[in-house]
């Protein structure tokens, strides 16, 4: 099993990042911030103005470590990587079941099974632990479509079958969502969900963690040889990760009920966004930094992973199942097993 290594994360506007030895130094107005190990790590996400030498991308395609640039406010811009890795025939493979209808619907029919079961259990347990906070009729109510999104996505259905219950299923969950909110509601609301701009604090939330969960999921597949722009749920589209998109799926409700914390506890509040005069909502740098020190603690937790019944901290699940994916195009396994929460 692979060893969970951390990421960097560098969100200082100005930062430059550079080759050290063997150590990664990050440089802000002149001085050495920090060095990190590159050995320590598994990727480096950089955000907005942070620059990077030549040197240091080289270092880190020659050991592995992913090394992404996105916007200040998490857009994915650009990837650096090393020589391709992994099996061609895996790779082959892969391509000619995209063109397969039948595999396809089953690969997209998993992949949703794992988002609206794990979404759905994200209502469960806001009605078991809020249960005198929420709506719990509402929540009930939700929680009752999604059961029977779930069973319908057990049965055979084509591609376009499966993308019209996840549509059904994400418009029932979202308009759910806003109960899920039990702190300074005045602030923090989901009234639709919205992606660029996000149009409130939560969607700003969302989007954010979504780009990092698919950044994560992208490594783990080009990780195992496993090219993550070929999908089957999301089809082959200039600039966009299909196979990562897919497989991020089930991890989207992971990110939720993070968002959820973040804003129930207090650990976020109104002052760390700013609205701007057209209704686009961004972080802060410090709100940035929590969100972010967060999910990297979210990261380190131990999970039992339901397939294969083995305890692993949550970051290496994104691996695993790019593992699982590679098993089934070898037809060592029936059908992709997703994540599903308990």
């Amino acid at each position: 099993m692979k060893k969970h290594l951390n990421t960097l994360f560098v969100t200082t506007q100005g930062a430059y990042l550079a080759k050290d030895g063997e150590t990664v130094a990050v440089r802000i107005d002149g001085g050495v911030a920090l060095r990190v190990p590159l050995h320590t790590l598994a990727s480096i996400v950089c955000f907005g103005n942070v620059g990077c030498s030549p040197f240091l991308m080289g270092f880190c395609g020659e050991r592995d470590v992913g090394l992404s640039f996105l916007t200040e406010n998490g857009r994915f811009l650009a990837r650096v990587q090393g020589p391709v890795s992994g099996n061609v025939l895996l790779r082959r493979e892969q391509y000619r079941r995209a063109d397969d209808p039948a595999f396809s619907a089953a690969v997209a029919g998993a992949c949703v099974l794992g988002k609206v079961a794990n979404s759905r259990t994200v209502l469960l347990r806001a009605l078991r632990d809020h249960g005198d906070k929420v709506d719990a009729p509402a929540l009930q109510e939700g929680i009752d479509r999604l059961g029977a999104a779930i069973r319908r996505l057990q049965g055979e259905l084509a591609l376009d079958e499966v993308r019209g219950v996840e549509g059904d299923a994400a418009r029932v969950y979202f308009n759910t969502f806003d109960h899920l909110i039990i702190r300074d509601k005045d602030h923090f609301f989901m009234r639709r969900r919205s992606r660029r701009p996000p149009l409130d604090r939560i969607n700003c939330l969302l989007s954010f963690l979504y780009t990092l969960v698919v950044n994560d999921m992208r490594s783990a597949l080009e990780s195992v040889g496993l090219d993550p722009a070929v999908g089957y749920l999301h089809r082959d589209r200039p600039g966009r990760a299909g196979l990562a998109l897919d497989l991020m799926e089930e991890f989207r409700p992971m990110a939720d009920r993070l968002a959820l914390s973040l804003v129930n506890l207090g650990q976020l509040q109104q002052g760390d966004f700013a609205v701007s005069d057209g209704g686009a909502v961004r972080m802060s740098d410090t709100a940035r930094k929590t969100l972010l020190v967060a999910y990297q603690k979210r990261k380190q937790e131990e999970m039992v992973h339901p397939f294969l019944e083995e305890r692993m901290s949550l970051g290496l699940f994104f691996h695993t199942q790019a593992l699982l994916f590679a098993r089934y195009l070898r037809d060592e396994l029936d059908g992709y097993p997703p994540v599903i929460w308990k």
